[in-house]
């Protein structure tokens, strides 16, 4: 069920495991971000009725299962204009509506590419409200067993160039956000920059 994490931010929360949990990002212009994995979908659909917010538009960040696995389901029910990255094949019934790559415009986003992870990653940046979806270009600490509200890489069992994701970090410190939402672990809800500043460049 959703949690409402920042004023019109909602935390869809479809399945929480023992070892992971499964989330879509709704926002309050009605841009929802990822969609889940195929076996979550009525419970993603069922957080959204959930909210005050119809979604118009959905944009995959990468391409990974738990990500786009309510795709087609969500175009089904909602028609929503729908944004994939570049070069990314989805075995879906609907096709993508629009392509998009780094600097791109989406809604009050702007795409930034942050590979490492998956090569076609996008993190998704609002500076005007200090808001960003980070993907997996970093996940919450407490994902690796440190306090919550604090960034960590993604474990590199699950990313195909662990150096390539630490530097992609790099580019998300251009950018001034207070809130930086992850998929797996607890986001970090304030002065979110700052914490992956420190973690980038802290020397002890």
């Amino acid at each position: 069920m959703p949690t409402e994490l920042h004023d019109g931010v909602y935390d869809i929360t479809c399945v929480e495991r023992e070892t992971s949990r499964i989330r879509a990002f709704l926002f309050e212009d009605g841009t929802l971000v990822d969609c889940g994995l195929p076996d979550t979908t009525e419970a993603l659909l069922d957080g959204i009725d959930a909210t005050p917010v119809e979604p118009e538009r959905l944009v995959i960040t990468h391409a990974d299962g738990d990500h786009v696995g309510g795709f087609d389901a969500v175009v089904r029910d909602y028609w929503v204009d729908t944004y994939v990255p570049e070069g990314v094949d989805l075995d879906t019934e609907f096709d993508p509506d629009h392509r998009y790559g780094d600097g791109d415009e989406i809604g009050p986003f702007e795409a930034v590419h942050v590979p490492g992870h998956r090569d076609h990653q996008h993190a998704l940046i609002n500076e005007e409200d200090g808001i960003a979806v980070l993907a997996d270009a970093v996940s919450g600490a407490d994902q690796r067993g440190l306090p919550k509200g604090y960034f960590h890489l993604p474990p590199g069992v699950y990313t195909n160039d662990l150096n390539r994701a630490e530097e992609s970090l790099e580019r998300l410190l251009e950018y001034d956000f207070d809130v930086g939402l992850v998929y797996h672990g607890s986001s970090v809800l304030s002065g979110a920059s700052d914490k992956l500043d420190d973690y980038v460049y802290r020397i002890p």
